[in-house]
């Protein structure tokens, strides 16, 4: 008797313990699930009146939009994230006769520009100033005032792997609120910290294009389609809302796939008003 009971008294423990286990991966699957539709709900792009885009960089993968209108006057570009070349940076330099100040701190390459002008520095762009391991970080704010450019007009490209959300976090209000465009790669879905980013970003300024990297499609995202995309934000000092557009906006034409040959995963929901 004794030994029966000890045995039932075992088997409910375990199952005790099993819906337990069952229970908290519901309850995370169910957390994470509503993390990525905050996410998605913050990516809404919207219409401007006056945004003509123009797809700078590569065909592909390294090709990013911007609004080519309100780029005038400049005084330098930023390219977070440069790697073996850096298209977007060449192209800017070249047409607007700017510098671009680079930073990237893993890939040793230097990229050429025939005809342009570029600054390639050693390090990355993080939250705080000092050496992880044997790579240097500093903040945007002191980037840009170390290049005397603190005031100055200047567009960012950024495509640093995720690190992108302590960087942004860290950026203060008035130094965002001075740079007319980003555009940049974001990402992950399944950190807070992505939701707080994006809702600092939106204090000033307007995300006008929205297009998922087809090398990152993965169901594990959803509802995003992908856990890279790029994003292209405009100062709300020089973006003009279009209310009469359809929200959120639909994709622009000259975004392209960064794989053109593995499947796209874009967003497929119809525009519809706010």
């Amino acid at each position: 008797m004794k030994r029966t009971f000890i045995r039932i008294t075992l088997v409910i423990l375990l199952f005790t313990g099993a819906v337990i286990i069952v229970i908290g991966a519901l309850v995370r699957h169910a957390a994470g699930r509503k993390l990525r539709e905050a996410i998605l709900g913050e990516l809404q792009p919207v219409a401007l009146k006056n945004c003509t885009f123009k797809r700078f960089g590569s065909a592909n993968d390294g090709g990013y939009l911007m609004c080519e209108n309100l780029i005038e006057p400049l005084n330098a570009g930023y390219s977070y994230g440069v790697g073996i070349n850096d298209d977007w940076g060449c192209e800017v330099s070249r047409r607007y006769h700017v510098p671009v100040q680079q930073y990237d701190c893993f890939d040793p390459a230097r990229p050429t520009c025939n005809g342009g002008t570029f600054v390639f520095h050693n390090e990355c762009v993080g939250d705080r100033t000092g050496y992880s391991g044997s790579r240097f970080f500093d903040t945007l704010q002191n980037q840009i005032r170390r290049n005397g450019d603190t005031g100055r007009r200047l567009i960012i490209k950024m495509d640093i792997e995720g690190a992108e959300w302590d960087s942004l976090l860290a950026a203060p209000d008035d130094l965002l609120a001075s740079i007319p465009q980003i555009t940049m790669e974001m990402h992950g879905f399944d950190d807070p910290k992505i939701v707080e980013a994006l809702r600092k970003l939106k204090r000033n300024f307007y995300l006008v294009n929205l297009h998922f990297n087809n090398w990152s499609c993965t169901s594990r995202a959803a509802p995003l389609p992908a856990w890279a995309y790029q994003t292209h934000w405009v100062n709300k000092r020089i973006g003009v809302l279009d209310p009469d557009a359809p929200f959120p906006a639909p994709l622009s034409p000259l975004n392209a796939p960064d794989s053109p040959t593995w499947p796209d995963c874009q967003l497929r929901t119809p525009g519809s008003k706010p």
